[in-house]
């Protein structure tokens, strides 16, 4: 994109613009490969921040990584009829390798459930080898037919936890635990708050006896759905013989649970946060965090703003702070803006011959907002700022979530939002799948989530929106990604 273009503006064309932000911040790119795209390296950079607070996260709930093979035999699918039925349509294979037709064709990894529990039946015998808490960091292929940059693409990057446990108990407040973890990272590092519940059968996880996740709202008040935890029962022990000896000495199968985030967190970062002019990154996720940029005339102005903005950088670099240094020759001040602002990066300090003789930075945050910052203390100064920001990017997404929730809708309520504006729909539902089915033809949206006490309305409905039967619970409906 050629400097000083501007981006289509989000409320002409949302997913115009969302392509634009992620070329101008040179997040990824596409591919020669149909529905793949490259990670480009600022871009891996964010994910980089993401898979270390994660991975910090899983290890301090006592999870250890390990990594399982890419191919998977095709009869390992096929042991467990309602997973392998569930990821049909989108698995890949090998019939061929070495010049040879192989004597069984591999899968190519949509998730690794079967080839993980193929394993644990070796590794679990008793349960005092319980519980077994895994997590593995990989990639994943699923040959999707409709394809976009970090939210759905034919191979991507994940984390999939796969856990084995003595009993239910154990095993759903593992699935509860994961689903907090994956909300606390959201809402405290990706300054994007969620809901959460449980998913419908129709929305669950091929194989799993419930699934939940959580879902946030992006700017064109769609759906994301961001994490998922899953309950997997017995079923996939069953299908591969993973039992082990119980205290009192007889025999039973493990209870298991799965769950995952991906790279589809980045498209989530761009579509809360971005505006008109690009992407914002969060601070705690920003791979440069503070930029520097020292503006000059002469030479003598030149080495005096150096020396300080020096001085500037190792400052905040011995303080923690991610902080890059751009002095580049020839390039005039506000195309280095231009750039910096199209990475998302949350503060610049730029600094002239007036700041070095008044001992100050000035400081313009991403989010809007020019001031002056002393150099004394310059480095609390700049942690303070970015905290601020931190707050005010999850402040700012939360209050636009709120705006485009309604509860207690009615039908016409419910198709005319999703005809409009869309965003978050609470009203009651019989949970009856043929109205589930009914809703998504008619508005194209589903439900997001049966939602936790937490979301839930203080009054819950009573009939159900579509069909007017008594309402076994609320729903959560929208348009989703």
């Amino acid at each position: 994109m050629a400097e000083n273009q501007g981006l289509t503006p989000r409320a002409q064309d949302f997913s115009a613009w969302y392509n634009e932000a992620i070329m101008r911040a040179e997040l990824a790119d596409y591919s020669p490969v149909r529905g793949c795209m490259v990670i480009r390296p600022n871009g891996y950079a964010i994910w980089e921040l993401m898979q270390r607070a994660l991975d910090d996260m899983f290890k301090a709930t006592g999870h250890r990584n390990a990594y399982f093979p890419l191919f998977i035999p095709q009869s390992f699918l096929q042991k467990e009829a309602e997973h392998v039925e569930g990821f049909a349509p989108e698995v890949a294979l090998v019939t061929h390798a070495g010049g040879k037709e192989l004597e069984e064709p591999l899968v190519v990894r949509p998730t690794s459930e079967t080839i993980i529990y193929d394993s644990f039946a070796k590794w679990i015998h008793s349960y005092r080898d319980l519980p077994l808490l895994i997590n593995q960091w990989c990639n994943i292929v699923r040959w999707e037919m409709r394809t976009r940059l970090f939210l759905r693409t034919t191979e991507f990057l994940w984390q999939e936890g796969h856990t084995a446990h003595a009993d239910e108990a154990d095993a759903e407040a593992e699935v509860r635990r994961m689903l907090g973890v994956y909300r606390r990272f959201a809402e405290e590092w990706m300054a994007m708050p969620v809901i959460t519940g449980v998913k419908t059968d129709s929305e669950k996880f091929a194989g799993a006896l419930r699934t939940y996740a959580i879902e946030g709202l992006m700017q064109d008040n769609k759906s994301l759905q961001a994490g998922t935890s899953h309950a997997l029962g017995q079923n996939f022990a069953k299908a591969f013989g993973v039992q082990f000896q119980t205290a009192a000495g007889g025999l039973d199968f493990v209870w298991s649970t799965s769950w995952g985030v991906s790279t589809r967190l980045i498209g989530g970062l761009i579509m809360t946060h971005g505006d008109d002019v690009g992407i914002i990154c969060p601070p705690r996720l920003a791979p440069t965090q503070v930029v520097v940029v020292p503006i000059y005339k002469s030479d003598t102005e030149r080495e005096a703003v150096l020396q300080v903005s020096d001085g500037v950088v190792q400052e905040l670099r011995t303080a923690g702070v991610r902080v890059e240094l751009d002095a580049r020759e020839g390039m005039k001040p506000g195309a280095k803006y231009y750039e910096w602002e199209g990475r998302g990066v949350p503060l610049r300090l730029e600094i002239g011959p007036k700041d070095v003789a008044k001992g100050q930075v000035f400081a313009a945050r991403r989010t809007g907002g020019k001031a002056p910052i002393p150099l004394e203390g310059l480095a609390v100064s700049v942690q303070h700022a970015l905290a601020e920001i931190q707050r005010t990017l999850f402040d700012t997404a939360r209050e636009r979530r709120d705006a485009a929730t309604r509860r207690d809708v009615s039908k016409d309520d419910l198709i005319a939002m999703m005809a409009g504006p869309g965003g978050f729909a609470y009203a009651g539902f019989c949970g009856d799948v043929a109205c589930e089915t009914a809703i998504k033809d008619a508005t194209k949206a589903t439900v997001r989530v049966i939602p936790d006490e937490e979301f839930r309305s203080p009054t819950p409905p009573a009939r159900c929106v579509w069909c007017g039967r008594p309402a076994t619970s609320e729903a959560v409906w929208a348009k989703a990604y």
